[in-house]
């Protein structure tokens, strides 16, 4: 099969997120899927706020995401499984990231957890409703 189960996780929560990945890897398995992990990191550079940070904190940033999703994908199936993952860490907004990696791999599934909503999310929505 050529279909793949994207998961999007957040990496600043990976005790919570390691369910997530558990699931999503379950759920490929079922339909012998390709699994992949996307976090998505804030482009800082493209904002006013952007002049505030340093040269390089863009990379930076991204290597320190590539190193968690890594870590989080790992403690949570192992590493033998991981090494059969595709990790992808992607830059700017997390609903259009996750959508645009989606229709790359072609994706048949897309697995996102659930959190507590906040009222901002039903003033804002949260990025598992777009």
């Amino acid at each position: 099969m050529n279909n793949s189960v994207l998961c999007a996780v957040d990496i600043s929560n990976p005790d919570d997120e390691s369910q997530v990945v558990k699931k999503a890897a379950q759920l490929a398995a079922l339909e012998s899927a390709q699994l992949d992990v996307i976090t998505v990191v804030p482009d800082f550079g493209m904002s006013v706020v952007g002049t505030f940070f340093e040269d390089g904190h863009q990379d930076k940033a991204l290597e320190a995401a590539k190193a968690a999703l890594n870590k989080l994908v790992s403690e949570a199936l192992g590493p033998d499984q991981n090494e059969r993952v595709r990790h992808i860490v992607a830059t700017g907004s997390a609903y259009a990231e996750i959508l645009n990696a989606a229709k790359m791999a072609k994706s048949s599934l897309i697995v996102v957890g659930a959190h507590k909503s906040d009222l901002k999310d039903f003033l804002l929505g949260p990025n598992a409703a777009r």
